[in-house]
């Protein structure tokens, strides 16, 4: 390009200003179309067509395959599958179908008179698409108290009553010094708690559960009239959960995804909510091997199946919660794929809670920084798992990172807050303007 060329394109590019929006979501479409002061009945026909969702499906038989790419084209989207459908030299394909929301729920009502399965496939479609759209709830049903969710990322503070922990082993296992330390999360912002007293760290040893409720029976017992905010219970094992719901705990933090029979039936009868983590393997075994052939499908579809053993027993929906699980079973690499790729896990339709405090990942990324140098990056990690949807960041450093979701919910909310964090009416100059809906989880 010779000089008076550039110099023409970039007068053009003064004059008229092109740039690509960065409108993720159907809120932000609307806000965009809206500054254009379009008629606001157009804005709303216009707004479905202004985002392009990818939607990755696995195990499409053969026979569906080309129909359902048929149907793609038909409504003017399209859909990739394996080559080896057009010489009929595989069974199944995994298949990204690419198009807007208007053109899927054109697809829907088409796939519902298809053989094939289509309308299965339809139906499942709508269903991921709806939920990674949706607000989580409000709140959730805790044992003891009631745990809120939904108008913001809530920050969950580590209690470890273990002598064994990565970062904080030893420091808190007295039972006074864990409550004092449980209180002082709470005064430093804490919106839930999570009391663990068996080590999940990789390679640690399993405690028995006398053992386990010995460290945080006494915790859980002072917490329930001393804490104002609802408290988790960390372990995997039926009998200690048992004892924590009935000593004060409101929900179950199983690192197993209630792989356990007995964890499953106790969570229908107290009816508790439950965060379901993916692990391969257990503490002791799950970093001896850490290939995927597909990460993230695979610990989609892992939580997926927990999920629907879980439903198909009699937990109700309404108690899940799920967690990717960093740091279980996964090399550093497949830790940040899984924090760069977190939104996905929204279209299963369930608040997500992460955990990347201090974890080994973070000190890779850091040039191999041990836990106690790896502050800024847990508050990093919490920032982008907040951003990405996650409704719950579990983390041992409370106070930044209550500071740094402010500013994360400021930003959602187009600055609609105050300093403090109360509501305050938006300028008169952004009148045309509508709240975003938020990216804080999965409902």
């Amino acid at each position: 390009m010779t000089q008076n060329e550039s110099a023409r394109l970039a007068r053009l590019v003064a004059q008229y200003r092109p740039r690509v929006l960065e409108a993720t979501t159907a809120g932000e479409v609307v806000v965009e179309l809206a500054r254009t002061r379009s008629d606001p009945e157009g804005v709303g026909l216009m707004a479905p067509k202004g985002r392009t969702l990818l939607v990755r499906l696995d195990d499409v038989p053969l026979k569906a395959a080309p129909l359902l790419k048929q149907e793609m084209l038909s409504v003017g989207a399209d859909a990739a599958h394996a080559r080896g459908i057009a010489d009929h030299s595989v069974a199944h394909t995994p298949a990204v179908l690419i198009g807007t929301p208007g053109q899927y729920r054109r697809l829907a009502t088409k796939l519902r008179r298809q053989p094939f399965r289509l309308s299965e496939i339809g139906e499942a479609v709508e269903a991921a698409i709806d939920r990674f759209s949706a607000r989580p709830p409000e709140s959730l049903r805790g044992v003891h108290r009631p745990i809120p969710l939904g108008d913001r990322t809530r920050v969950m503070g580590v209690v470890n009553v273990t002598p064994d922990s990565f970062f904080d082993g030893g420091v808190h296992l007295e039972p006074t010094e864990a409550v004092a330390h449980a209180l002082r999360l709470v005064a430093e912002g804490a919106d839930l708690l999570d009391v663990g007293g068996e080590s999940t760290r990789p390679g640690a040893a399993s405690v028995s559960a006398r053992a386990e409720l010995r460290r945080i029976g006494p915790v859980l017992e002072a917490l329930r009239d001393a804490s104002p905010v609802p408290v988790s219970v960390d372990t995997r094992k039926a009998e200690v959960a048992k004892a924590a719901l009935d000593l004060g705990a409101d929900l179950v933090n199983d690192v197993e995804a209630l792989h356990q029979p007995a964890m499953r039936r106790l969570i229908v009868r107290t009816g508790a909510p439950a965060i379901l983590m993916h692990m391969r393997g257990t503490p002791p075994t799950m970093q001896r091997d850490t290939k995927y052939d597909d990460l993230r499908d695979e610990i989609y579809g892992s939580l997926a199946v927990s999920v629907a053993t879980a439903i198909e027993e009699g937990v109700g929906p309404e108690q899940l919660l799920i967690d990717p699980g960093l740091g279980f079973g996964k090399s550093g690499e497949q830790n940040l794929e899984l924090l760069h790729h977190l939104g996905e896990f929204r279209s299963l339709g369930y608040p997500i809670v992460v955990g990347a405090s201090r974890k080994s990942f973070l000190g890779t990324a850091l040039g191999h920084a041990p836990p106690e140098d790896r502050l800024e990056a847990g508050i990093a990690a919490a920032v982008l798992a907040a951003r990405e949807g996650a409704s719950i960041v579990r983390v041992h450093d409370v106070r930044p990172t209550v500071r740094a979701m402010r500013l994360v919910d400021a930003v959602r909310r187009g600055g609609w807050e105050s300093a403090d964090g109360t509501p305050r009416a938006p300028a008169r100059r952004a009148s045309t303007r509508r709240a975003r809906p938020g990216r804080s989880g999965a409902a």
